[in-house]
């Protein structure tokens, strides 16, 4: 009998799976994210044995768990056709069947996100005609499909593996029974294409219809329409790819970082550390460490500390007493295993101190209607992606994506009053304090980002297409 599992991370928009035959005992767990405790407990409690994991590719958007699950379970690591890894690997060909007993495992080599890209067909039993599901990993997803222009800087165009995804969609997915059940590995808010949905499963008769790129259109066309307005790709995404090929010391998700004290983070910091502060950015303006990032625990909070921080950066953390643990495994997902400590008690260590404290600047939107018209230098920067801000931009201003503000503060003027804004506040809240700590004496943060902005009847301008 199958037993099937889907396990979605939130702040990653990440899907894993846990496959395996109740009758024999036998699973393999795909695509796991890199704290793995949740999958060799739930195994356990079955009565199943992981034996393998099945990578549908080498992810770039997080660390996976294929080398915690080996040492943990003595599972044998597989990828597809052309993979090669620093450590032994079981290579997948196209067509392979893997028996856990009645249930099979159908390997189809589906290239165009990257070249060794596999799905994995589910069959509950070996005679079927219809297939439980699809494994799709980041070849299709719900709304979308997988951006064929990661590799880029590899040297392999988003124009040759696009095309290699369209016959991959159309020659190996779209010929499965429309009733097949679609089980992607990542949905919407990542980086791995631009309008995923919110939904994490559903059918390859479904995406037929509703998935704009799965339209009847030629080869050209697709590539064309799946590269236009995708979201910048962290920097951090080819450290992970990377990172995923090696043989590296595995994610210890039980030991909490170290306490330290104020004198402790000084020492830190003027050794190169830096400050993440994951409280709320409400929170965060009323006073924080000076020169400290804010990045909410309660987001997408791995993600948005490698859009500022490099993987070798030491950090310390500023949490809400408990959560230290939780704020280093989430890096720890991204492979950013640098956490040196945090500050123990908080942001109560620190508010007495006066002398290390800041506030930061927050207005609103009829604020900046105000100061933009009475203030002839104010600089805007809009740090939305390009699938954001086609949409419209508040006039004149500039922008720069999160995952770029980094590498090109140097485009912008820290002499002159600037305003910053998201969608919503979160990440502009980051891009403050970024800018702050880096010089900008006169920054703000816009509430409620271009949205509140829109809903009061701002101003909203178009982009000269690119």
């Amino acid at each position: 009998m199958l037993f099937f599992r889907q396990y979605y991370l939130e702040c990653l928009s990440h899907a894993s799976y846990l496959v395996g035959d109740e009758t024999t005992g036998r699973a393999v767990v795909i695509d796991p994210q890199r704290d793995v405790a949740q999958y060799v407990d739930d195994a356990a409690a079955q009565g199943l044995s992981i034996e393998r994991v099945i990578e549908t590719h080498f992810h770039a958007d997080f660390v996976s768990g294929h080398l915690e699950l080996r040492d943990a379970t003595g599972a044998t690591i597989s990828f597809g056709p052309t993979a090669v890894a620093e450590f032994p690997i079981e290579v997948l060909e196209h067509g392979t069947r893997l028996a856990l007993g009645d249930v099979v495992l159908e390997v189809r080599h589906t290239p165009g996100h990257t070249p060794e890209s596999i799905s994995i067909v589910v069959w509950e039993h070996p005679d079927d005609t219809l297939p439980y599901g699809v494994l799709t990993g980041d070849t299709m997803f719900i709304g979308d499909v997988g951006r064929p222009d990661l590799l880029s800087s590899k040297g392999v165009s988003a124009d040759e593996l696009g095309g290699l995804l369209y016959h991959s969609l159309h020659e190996q997915l779209l010929t499965l029974p429309d009733e097949t059940r679609v089980f992607p590995a990542h949905g919407a808010g990542s980086a791995c294409g631009k309008q995923l949905s919110t939904e994490t499963t559903s059918t390859i008769g479904e995406q037929r219809r509703v998935n704009y790129a799965l339209a009847p259109m030629t080869e050209a066309e697709f590539v064309a329409k799946v590269t236009e307005h995708q979201p910048i790709a962290p920097p951090y995404f080819f450290f992970d790819a990377v990172q995923n090929r090696k043989e590296r010391a595995a994610l210890d998700e039980v030991e909490p970082p170290r306490a330290l004290d104020c004198d402790d983070v000084d020492a830190l910091v003027a050794a190169g550390a830096v400050v993440i502060d994951t409280r709320d950015h409400a929170e965060f303006a009323q006073g924080h460490l000076r020169g400290s990032f804010n990045v909410g625990l309660g987001g997408r909070f791995a993600e948005y500390c490698g859009d500022v921080v490099t993987p070798d950066t030491p950090i310390v953390l500023v949490t809400e007493p408990g959560t230290e643990l939780e704020a280093r495994v989430r890096l720890g997902r991204i492979g950013f295993d640098q956490v040196v400590g945090y500050l123990d008690g908080g942001s109560a260590a620190f508010l007495a101190h006066t002398d290390r404290v800041e506030r930061s600047s927050r207005v609103t939107a009829s604020e900046l209607v105000d100061a933009i018209a009475t203030r002839a230098d104010l600089q805007i920067v809009d740090v939305r992606n390009p699938g954001e801000t086609a949409l419209g931009v508040i006039p004149n201003a500039v922008v720069v994506p999160l995952a770029q503000l980094r590498g090109r503060i140097d485009e912008l003027d820290p002499q002159r009053p600037t305003v910053v804004h998201c969608a919503g506040g979160y990440r502009s809240s980051l891009a403050a304090s970024l800018l702050q700590a880096n010089g900008f004496d006169d920054v703000s943060d816009l509430l409620g980002g271009f949205d509140a902005w829109a809903q009061a009847g701002g101003e909203v301008a178009r982009l000269d297409p690119v």
